[in-house]
């Protein structure tokens, strides 16, 4: 289970805290080497999710593990009241302030610093949830579906967007190849931290997907799962819904 990854493998700090201080370390960063090491592709996959996201005119949205916002940002395309950006980085919360104080969304959008496993809302707060890129770095992915589940509304909407493995020849083998060897290699060459990159294709080589990650979803009580596969299963747009 992905909870056995931890960036640093010779840190004393749990998941939980790895994972916040990588997140502060390539803040500044992420957005530019994201965009290079999924060759843009990734902006297709968030709207997407918006897409998803905007049939059921949501007013209150909450994007968990937010980041530098992006989704967050693009959220505002579903005319939503409300969108909060929750994650346990500050680091890159303060880079997707500046990008939404940019973008005139101040107003709309909301950055909170929090932890996906215990999450500081009410039950039934949210008419939409999503995460991008980020049920993998939960420490206990079980506790984190389920606080998402509690706050979010009855017929509420819930999209996951996450790493997943091609399954079919010669997809597979490539996805491998280019996750053990040249996504550690970029990462190494445009970060400074080292570590971080290794990490992010090693969570995402052993994290569930597919129809695993539907029956954990499941079993936390959502409804009318359901996974998409993107981009010959490189990634997978999960929905779900809360009875």
């Amino acid at each position: 289970m992905s909870s056995k990854v931890t960036p640093y493998k010779d840190s004393d700090l749990n998941k939980k805290q790895q994972v916040t201080q990588m997140f502060d370390n390539i803040s500044k960063e992420y957005d530019g080497l994201n965009r290079v090491i999924s060759f843009g592709i990734d902006i297709k996959w968030r709207n997407k999710v918006v897409d998803i996201i905007a049939q059921n005119k949501p007013e209150r949205i909450l994007d968990i593990a937010t980041g530098t916002g992006d989704l967050a940002i693009s959220l505002a395309k579903t005319k939503a009241k409300k969108i909060v950006g929750l994650d346990i980085s500050d680091g890159m919360l303060e880079v997707g302030r500046k990008k939404i104080k940019s973008k005139n969304l101040d107003d709309l959008i909301s950055m909170v610093i929090g932890d996906s496993e215990n999450l500081p809302f009410e039950d039934n707060s949210f008419d939409a949830i999503t995460v991008a890129f980020g049920v993998r770095n939960f420490e206990n992915l079980e506790k984190g579906l389920s606080e998402i589940f509690r706050v979010l509304k009855p017929n509420g909407t819930f999209v996951i967007l996450e790493t997943s493995v091609p399954t079919k020849t010669p997809f597979k083998q490539g996805y491998k190849f280019y996750t053990k060897y040249i996504l550690p290699a970029i990462g190494k060459l445009f970060s400074k931290d080292q570590s971080a990159y290794s990490y992010l294709c090693e969570s995402a080589s052993v994290f569930p997907y597919g129809e695993v990650l539907n029956n954990i979803l499941r079993k936390i009580g959502f409804i009318n799962v359901q996974d998409k596969p993107q981009t010959l299963g490189v990634a997978t747009i999960y929905v779900a819904s809360k009875a």
